[in-house]
C-alpha cells in the first residue's frame, strides 16, 4: 500500500492521535511518579493530573512560550524538565526570585522569618506564608537537612521535595530556571500499588494534594 493510500484510509485515526499528543504536550496530561521524593503528599504509583497551561501556553513539543499565564507560586507542586538532572521532576516551590532562604535541621527560614511546624502523626506540617503541607524527615540530624542563607536569583526558583531526607531537589541540582517549568498539579488522577500486583488504590483516586 502506498503512503498516500494509507493516509486516505487512516487519516481519521491518525489525526485523532496527533490531536491527543498535542493536547498532552501543551494543555493537560497525567504523569507517573516513580520515586518517593514527595512523600507523604505523593507516593510511588500515583498518576498526577498536570495543568500544562498553569504558567504558559507553549508551542507543542517545545519550551517556547506563546503566552505567559502566571509565575509559579510558593507552595505549588510543580513539574519541571531539569536540564541538570536530565529528568522530568516534580517538587514543591519553596523559594521565589529574590527570597533569602536557609535551612537548619530541616526547618526553613524565609526572608528572616522562621516557618512554623506542627506534628501530625509520623509526619510534620510545614506552614509556608500562604500554604501548609505535610513534610517528612528522619528524627535525627542530617547534614542534608541544613544549608546556609542563599538568595534565589532572578528568574529562578528554589524547589524542595516533601520527603526532605530523600529528594534530589535544589539542594542537589541548584535553582530551577523559570523556562524549565512544565506545569502544576493539584490532584492525583489515580494510583496503582506497585507492591501489590499494581492493584488500584481507590482511596487515592482524584485525591487533592495537600489535603490536610
Amino acid at each position: 500500500m502506498s503512503l498516500a493510500a494509507y493516509w486516505r484510509e487512516n487519516r481519521g485515526i491518525l489525526l485523532f492521535f496527533a490531536l491527543v499528543l498535542v493536547f498532552r504536550s501543551s494543555f493537560a496530561d497525567w504523569n507517573d511518579v516513580p520515586s518517593g521524593s514527595m512523600r507523604p503528599t505523593i507516593i510511588e504509583g500515583d498518576r498526577l493530573l498536570v495543568n500544562k497551561m498553569a504558567y504558559d501556553i507553549r508551542v507543542p513539543f517545545t519550551t517556547i512560550s506563546l503566552l505567559k499565564i502566571s509565575d509559579p507560586q510558593r507552595g505549588d507542586v510543580a513539574l519541571f524538565d531539569s536540564e541538570v538532572s536530565g529528568k522530568l521532576l516534580v517538587k514543591r516551590v519553596v523559594g521565589l526570585p529574590g527570597d533569602v532562604i536557609a535551612m537548619r535541621n530541616n526547618r526553613l527560614t524565609i526572608n528572616g522569618q522562621p516557618l512554623g511546624y506542627s506534628a501530625d502523626g509520623a509526619d510534620v506540617i510545614e506552614h509556608l506564608p500562604d500554604a501548609a503541607h505535610h513534610v517528612r524527615w528522619l528524627r535525627r540530624q542530617s547534614a542534608y537537612g541544613s544549608f546556609s542563607e542563599v538568595e534565589v536569583p532572578a528568574g529562578h526558583y528554589l524547589m524542595l521535595g516533601d520527603n526532605r531526607d530523600n529528594s534530589a531537589d535544589s539542594r542537589a541540582i541548584g535553582f530551577v530556571p523559570r523556562i524549565e517549568f512544565v506545569g502544576r498539579s493539584r490532584a492525583i488522577a489515580f494510583s496503582l500499588d506497585y507492591e501489590n500486583f499494581f492493584l488500584p488504590r481507590r482511596e487515592r483516586f482524584f485525591r487533592p494534594l495537600d489535603a490536610i
